[in-house]
C-alpha cells in the first residue's frame, strides 16, 4: 500500500527546524531575563556577568565544529544530539550557586547551541530551490527572535510563581520534548517517505548545479581561501553584536537605566524580538522584490542587507531620548533592522557554497559573529559603569554600515558550471 504524501512538505520541515531554533534561543535567553533577580540572589556584579556571557560567546565560537559534525553525520541525528545536550545543560543552570559555576555551564551551553545556524542553513540548502531559500531562511530565523521574545514572559512567570532556578528547568525540559518530535518527524529529502515525486523534482530542479555537493568532507582550509567566505564572515563579525546587546544586555539596561521592575520587563522586553520576527520576513521580501526587477540573486541579498543597515541607524539614538517608551520603540526598530540584514547574510552561505559545505561555512561565519559579540559584551561589562550604554548603541549603527560596505566590496556572484 502506497504511503500518503504531504503537500508542501519542505515548509513543514523548515517549520520543525524553526521550532528547534525557538527552543535554542529560549534557553540561551533565559539567563538574560533572570539576570536582575539572579545577580542579586548570588551577589554577582556586572563585570562578573560580562565574564559569564563572554564564556558563552567564546564557546559558541567553536560552532564550525558543530557544522562539521552536521555535514559529516547528517542533520537528523546531529541536531538531535546537540539539542539533547543543550537542554540538559540549561536545566543544570538551576543548580549553580556562584558566577564561576554559571560561567562553566554557559561555556558548555555555547558548545552545544552553536549548532543552530549551521543546522538551519543545512536544512534550507537541502530542502529548497534557490528562489525560495531567502524566505525559508527567514522562517528559520524567526525562531531566534521568537525564542528570545518568548523568554521574558515565560521566565518572569516562573520567577514570580516559583524561583529563578525553575525557569532554567522549564526551558530545558521543553528542548527534550522537541528532540522527541524531531527524531519522529524529520528526515533528509532523499529519505523522507512523505515527500512526493513532484515536490522532490521541484527542489532538485530549482537548485544550482554548481552548488551540488560531491559527497566529500568539507575542507576548512579551502573555505578560508575563498573571497566569498570573508565577504560574509566579516560582516557577521561587525553586525552580530547588535543581537547580543538585545539578547543579553537590554533587560539589565531597562532595569538599571530606565528603572523598570520585573513586571515591566515582562511587558516590554519581548517587543524588540517581535519586531525582529517581522524583520526575518522583510529581508527576504526586499531581496525577492529586487530580483523581480532584474537584480541578480547575490546583489539582491546585498541590497536587502544595506536596507537593514540603514535602518539600524535608529539604535544610535536610544541613549538620547528621555522617554523609556521611545527607547523601547528604537530598540524595536533595531530588532527589526538587525534581523532584516542578519537573515540575509546568513542565507548567503547557502547561495555561495556547495551543499556539503553549507553547515561548516555557516558555523565558521558564526564564529566570527560571536567573536564580535564576545568583544562587544566584554567592553560593555568593563565600561558600562563609567561611560554608560549610549556609546555602545551609537557604535552598533556605525558597525552595520561598515559591514554593508564590506559585503558589497568582497562578495562576488559564484561562477556557474
Amino acid at each position: 500500500m502506497a504511503r500518503f504524501k504531504i503537500k508542501g512538505l519542505r515548509w513543514w520541515m523548515i517549520g520543525l527546524v524553526m521550532l528547534g531554533a525557538i527552543i535554542n534561543y529560549l534557553t540561551r535567553s533565559t539567563l538574560a531575563v533572570a539576570a536582575p533577580t539572579l545577580l542579586k540572589d548570588l551577589n554577582i556584579t556586572a563585570q562578573e556577568y560580562s565574564y559569564i556571557t563572554a564564556t558563552f560567546q567564546g564557546a559558541i565560537m567553536l560552532q564550525p565544529l558543530a557544522g562539521y559534525v552536521l555535514d559529516v553525520i547528517g542533520l537528523k541525528f546531529g541536531f538531535a544530539m546537540f539539542a539533547t545536550a543543550w537542554s540538559m545543560i540549561c536545566m543544570a543552570h538551576g543548580f549553580a550557586t556562584n558566577w564561576q559555576a554559571l560561567a562553566g555551564l554557559r561555556g558548555l551551553l555555547g558548545l552545544a547551541e552553536g549548532c543552530a545556524n549551521p543546522a538551519g542553513m543545512k536544512a534550507v540548502s537541502e530542502w529548497f530551490p534557490a528562489k525560495e531559500r531567502g524566505l525559508a531562511g527567514g522562517i528559520f530565523n524567526i525562531g531566534a527572535s521568537f525564542g528570545s521574545m518568548l523568554a521574558p514572559p515565560l521566565v518572569v512567570w516562573a520567577i514570580l510563581h516559583y524561583n529563578w532556578q525553575s525557569a532554567f528547568v522549564i526551558t530545558g525540559a521543553l528542548g527534550l520534548v522537541w528532540v522527541a518530535g524531531w527524531l519522529l518527524l524529520y528526515d533528509a529529502p532523499a529519505k523522507h517517505r512523505r515527500l512526493s515525486e513532484e515536490e522532490a523534482k521541484h527542489i532538485v530542479e530549482g537548485q544550482e548545479l554548481h552548488l551540488q555537493g560531491d559527497g566529500t568532507r568539507p575542507s576548512i582550509i579551502s573555505i578560508m581561501k575563498m573571497r566569498n567566505f570573508w565577504g560574509i564572515a566579516l560582516p557577521r563579525f561587525l553586525a552580530d553584536p547588535a543581537w547580543g546587546t538585545l539578547a543579553f544586555w537590554v533587560p539589565l539596561y531597562l532595569t538599571t537605566v530606565r528603572h523598570f521592575d520585573l513586571t515591566q520587563i515582562a511587558m516590554f522586553a519581548w517587543l524588540p524580538f517581535l519586531a525582529a520576527d517581522l524583520g526575518c520576513l522583510f529581508g527576504p521580501t526586499v531581496a525577492l522584490a529586487l530580483q523581480k526587477r532584474g537584480v541578480k540573486l547575490i546583489n539582491a541579498r546585498k541590497g536587502a542587507f544595506t536596507v537593514g543597515a540603514c535602518m539600524m541607524m535608529g539604535v544610535a539614538f536610544v541613549g538620547f531620548v528621555d522617554s523609556p517608551y521611545a527607547a523601547i520603540a528604537l530598540l524595536c526598530l533595531a530588532g527589526f533592522a538587525h534581523q532584516t540584514l542578519s537573515v540575509t547574510v546568513i542565507t548567503m552561505a547557502s547561495d555561495l557554497f556547495r551543499r556539503n559545505e553549507v553547515a561548516t561555512v555557516a558555523g565558521m561565519c558564526g564564529t566570527f559573529g560571536n567573536f564580535g559579540l564576545l568583544l562587544f559584551s566584554l567592553l560593555i561589562g568593563g565600561l558600562m559603569a563609567t561611560v554608560g550604554y549610549t556609546p555602545f548603541f551609537v557604535s552598533l549603527a556605525v558597525l552595520d554600515l561598515v559591514a554593508a560596505a564590506l559585503l558589497w566590496i568582497l562578495v562576488r556572484e559564484p561562477k556557474s558550471s
